[in-house]
């Protein structure tokens, strides 16, 4: 009780003038630690390839496909979990997802092959897939919409850090401790978490703010919303903004390697750069979404990643397509969070302004 009367008061308290307060943003900072563990085992995994490649004895371009597939688990299972936390609670959904990525990353420790691993990382997908956008939900039940962009900043620079770290750091700790035994820690931060959202679930979920079970199921509720013209065309841009910079960050990996012979501490440190953005501008550009528009700044993003792609393609040396990395970042947060917030005001109840839909961030 005490729990949920003081998360209460940071919420109320946190609706005025002093919104971006560090109390306010408190859970919003504990919830997200779910969605860092998972991008950063999410990309992880890039810098291993030429690891991977020698430890299964295959081509580094048949271990690339780790990436794709894990890629492709959690975009197609991101649509069914938002709905289903409609039904049975944002908590519930969090922590299953949670739970299901935990066991599957010690899984990955056990396999034989390459395609074994490939498999599970395809399940591990579709099991984490589900911690992002019930976090999105979450946050547009709590925040307004005119102050979303300042918690869904921080919601995505942690999934940046994550991304930001999850390459460079994983490589570092691989290189020391081997990829097994990588995955045993992520495994390990994961359960650590997990019993973290748990012990203060009453303070993080007002029971007084979960949403009410629908009857509908989901693909009605999917039916419903895309009735909707302007949904529509929200999804058609989150979709292909998605697939715009999940695919080509899936490749990035081979791409340094092939065309630089950057062996996993090299590809580690040129990824670095991807999701530096977002860790240390992620609530700034929230803010700067929420004063000026996001109509303003979301078109300057998808021009930012589309110039850092074409760019890329020259080949240049090393040094610039690094920095090239980091500009297509750029355009990464200047786009998906922004497109998150816009998201949030679909509903399958007309009138009413909810954030419980689906919404891939891969």
């Amino acid at each position: 009780m005490r729990q949920m009367e003081l998360r209460k008061k940071i919420i109320v308290a946190g609706t005025g003038n002093d919104i971006h307060s560090k109390a306010t943003m408190l859970p919003v900072l504990i919830i997200s630690l779910a969605t860092f563990i998972i991008f950063f085992q999410g990309l992880m995994v890039a810098p291993l390839l030429p690891m991977l490649s020698a430890y299964f004895n295959t081509s580094v371009r048949h271990v690339s496909f780790i990436e794709p597939s894990y890629l492709l688990g959690y975009g197609l299972f991101t649509l069914f979990y938002a709905p289903l936390s409609d039904r049975l609670g944002r908590f519930k959904v969090i922590i299953l997802s949670l739970l299901l990525f935990t066991i599957l990353t010690l899984a990955t420790t056990i396999v034989k092959d390459i395609n074994q691993m490939i498999l599970l990382r395809l399940l591990t997908g579709m099991g984490a897939a589900g911690v992002a956008p019930t976090t999105i939900s979450w946050i547009s039940d709590t925040f307004p919409y005119e102050r979303r962009g300042y918690a869904l900043g921080i919601f995505f620079g942690g999934m940046a850090g994550g991304t930001a770290f999850g390459s460079s750091v994983g490589a570092l700790f691989s290189s020391l401790i081997g990829w097994k035994w990588l995955f045993v820690g992520v495994a390990a931060a994961g359960l650590a978490i997990s019993i973290l959202i748990i012990v203060l679930r009453n303070w993080l979920f007002d029971a007084s703010k979960e949403v009410i079970g629908s009857q509908k199921n989901i693909l009605s509720s999917f039916h419903t919303i895309l009735s909707q013209k302007r949904a529509r065309w929200g999804y058609s841009y989150v979709m292909f903004n998605g697939m715009f910079h999940s695919g080509i960050f899936a490749w990035l990996g081979y791409f340094f390697y092939k065309n630089y012979g950057s062996n996993e501490m090299q590809i580690g440190l040129t990824l670095l750069g991807y999701g530096i953005p977002g860790l240390l501008l992620g609530p700034f550009l929230g803010k700067l979404a929420d004063r000026y528009g996001r109509s303003k700044i979301i078109p300057l993003g998808i021009f930012v990643g589309s110039l850092a792609v074409l760019l890329l393609s020259r080949q240049f040396c090393l040094a610039a397509s690094c920095m090239l990395v980091t500009l297509l970042s750029l355009g990464f947060d200047l786009s998906h969070p922004l497109f998150a917030a816009i998201i949030t005001t679909y509903s399958t109840n007309k009138g009413r302004q909810r954030g419980s839909l689906p919404f891939s961030c891969s």
